[in-house]
């Protein structure tokens, strides 16, 4: 009889094809359960990597990436070891399981002559009774089985997070290509509407992880979790796709693909479809239309858009800067790719929004770019949610359309409900028309889909303040602090609540700490002399003034954060100046009017009230 194995939490019963942890099974395909059976068997000992391959793969030609896509696999499936790894890499030669195994011997057999001589009562027992019993056990056991079975695969999957594809080409530089993958199937799940899906963000932070797949979905609080592997050439793609439902885990469904370059935009489709099965998604006509509407993409295009993705992403004034190449570079490849426009019209804004910490160039010059790219991109494809979330957030924030920016976003979840950004972006926007309680249930919405976005858990606190919920916002603030205690915006927005609440002496620390950790932000710097000046410590709030004045003459820094500091000071004909060049320069900061505590003394102005009437906002203070 085949013997069984413990380590760790685990059992693994090698008769029944079983690994157990804590009593509970954990799901493993054929071929995977085999690669942890020859590791643990072998345990201490190193596995060449041919020893693998004749014994999983016998007679066939099988390349390294599948032994390393059958590892990775094992590993998620153990989770982490403490003190030690469960499997040590041999560079270019194998694999050995480094835990501590205990081998488990069967029990007996049982022996009949063990036993006294039975009467005939006994015998007949034993030939007719006692197999009947044990039929109806063992029908028993089977009924429950597979009606416990069914139920399980009953069981509806509600929601699902994507976890990062594994770049298995052995190449670093082509982690952009399995992250362009993972954001793209990602996005095609999303649509669906009857479907939960973790947004880019949040899943991210498990690459690379060793946690097992019932920790991680436990954490994102999902049902299930899609797990795979890319490998990719200059003119072929090779996929392979799995989804676990994580309590009880059990494998709904496994399929690998070998396509070539130019099908993998189809392939997503495809993969989505398939996925959508598996979990029995029920689409929409809209949806099934939408899945069956995608078109191939030039190869080359399609690269080059995964890569300005990949260095939008980075959120730094270098990387947009790449990003805004490769995504033109895209539409020169393919002139109608909408997703490249939409890529253009992100990275052409995000060096104006003063909120996020990356003012570096005038609203004038950036946002009239961002929106002929994002009306661009809905021309050629109306059904692109991003584009319609970027317009709105540019009808909002420059046009200052607020009409048409609802509408837009509205559009945007109607199109993609799982859109995570949309729904922050939204959010925002709610404040500001002074509808906090929506403001603060769509911000809500989106943490719930991006559960560890550092930026979305920021921003939720901050609207948690605006809308007068202060120690709320705060404990908000501080709980993304410690999952990044060196998050620049956390503590800007932790900074922004304290003054609204009247602690400044609290806000000077974090507001220092974020002018510090994004390299000296304007915006930051310029909430730092507010919260001086609250203090009554002008001298210091006049010499910051000063400090950005200088920066002023070396890179581009918005009027509004000058207007800021002269109104914290008490200079209203100063103030009033420099609102009125934010104005020209049509600043998204304005919309900060009715909040800021620095613009108190100059509510009764006349023209402080013609500037908040010219942006649209209400008369009355937040």
């Amino acid at each position: 009889m085949d013997p069984g194995f413990e380590f760790g939490e685990f059992h693994l019963d090698v008769a029944n094809k079983t690994l157990l942890r804590k009593g509970i099974a954990v799901g493993l395909t054929p071929k995977v359960f085999d690669t942890l059976v020859l590791l643990v068997e072998r345990h201490g000992q190193l596995v060449e990597k041919d020893e693998f391959v004749q014994k999983l793969w016998p007679g066939t030609f099988v390349e390294d990436a599948a032994l390393a896509e059958n590892i990775s696999r094992v590993r998620r499936a153990l989770g982490e070891n403490e003190g030690q790894p469960w499997i040590v890499t041999v560079p270019k030669r194998g694999y050995r399981f480094a835990a501590d195994v205990r081998r488990v011997v069967a029990a007996e057999a049982v022996n009949p002559t063990a036993f006294p001589p039975a009467n005939r009562s006994s015998r007949l027992w034993l030939k007719f009774g006692l197999p009947t019993v044990v039929l109806l056990l063992v029908m028993g056991s089977s009924y429950l089985y597979l009606s416990r079975s069914n139920r399980s695969t009953a069981m509806p999957v509600h929601s699902l997070a994507v976890l990062p594809l594994e770049n298995l080409s052995g190449d670093p530089e082509q982690e952009y290509f399995a992250d362009g993958m993972t954001d793209d199937l990602i996005t095609q799940l999303a649509k669906f509407s009857s479907l939960r899906v973790i947004s880019r963000t949040s899943i991210m932070r498990f690459k690379g992880t060793r946690k097992s797949l019932s920790d991680i979905a436990r954490e994102l609080n999902v049902d299930a979790v899609v797990e795979g592997t890319v490998t990719h050439s200059s003119e072929r793609v090779r996929v392979t796709v799995q989804v676990v439902r994580a309590n009880p885990e059990q494998h709904l469904w496994a399929e690998s693909y070998d396509r070539p370059l130019g099908d993998v935009v189809l392939l997503q489709g495809e993969l989505a479809n398939e996925i959508s099965r598996a979990i029995r998604v029920q689409l929409t006509p809209q949806e099934q239309t939408r899945l069956a509407s995608t078109r191939r993409v030039n190869p080359e295009a399609y690269e080059a858009c995964l890569k300005g993705r990949y260095f939008w992403s980075k959120r730094t004034e270098a990387t947009t800067k790449k990003a805004i190449e490769y995504f033109q570079l895209a539409i020169e490849k393919e002139p109608t790719y909408a997703l490249a426009y939409a890529g253009l019209a992100d990275s052409y804004a995000s060096p104006a929004l003063a909120e996020a910490l990356q003012e570096s160039v005038p609203p004038t010059e950036a946002f009239p770019r961002a929106e002929a790219a994002a009306t661009r991109a809905l021309e050629l494809d109306d059904t692109l949610a991003e584009a319609h979330a970027s317009l709105a957030t540019f009808k909002f924030l420059y046009d200052r359309d607020w009409a048409v920016s609802e509408a837009e976003y509205k559009r945007a979840l109607e199109l993609n409900p799982n859109y995570a950004n949309a729904h922050i972006w939204y959010a925002q926007s709610l404040l500001w028309m002074q509808r906090p309680d929506e403001a603060v249930a769509e911000a809500h919405r989106a943490r719930d889909l991006d559960p560890l976005s550092l930026v979305i858990n920021a921003n939720l606190g901050f609207i948690l303040g605006v809308a007068h919920h202060y120690d709320l916002g705060i404990e908000q603030c501080r709980k993304t602090l410690d999952m990044d205690p060196n998050f620049a915006l956390a503590h800007y927005r932790l900074g922004q609540i304290f003054i609204l609440k009247g602690m400044n002496q609290e806000a000077i620390p974090e507001l220092e700490r974020a002018v510090a950790l994004s390299g000296g932000s304007p915006r930051a710097t310029a909430e730092l002399a507010l919260a001086h000046a609250q203090m009554g410590n002008k001298k210091q709030a006049l010499k910051l003034l000063d400090d950005l004045k200088q920066l002023s003459k070396q890179r581009y820094v918005s009027p509004f954060n000058l207007a800021l500091i002269y109104g914290a000071v008490g200079d209203k004909n100063q103030a009033l100046d420099w609102l009125d060049k934010a104005n020209q320069q049509r600043s998204p900061s304005l919309i900060l009017l009715n909040l800021s505590r620095a613009f108190g003394n100059l509510r009764a102005e006349p023209r402080f009230v013609e500037l908040v009437h010219s942006v649209g906002l209400p008369e009355n203070e937040m």
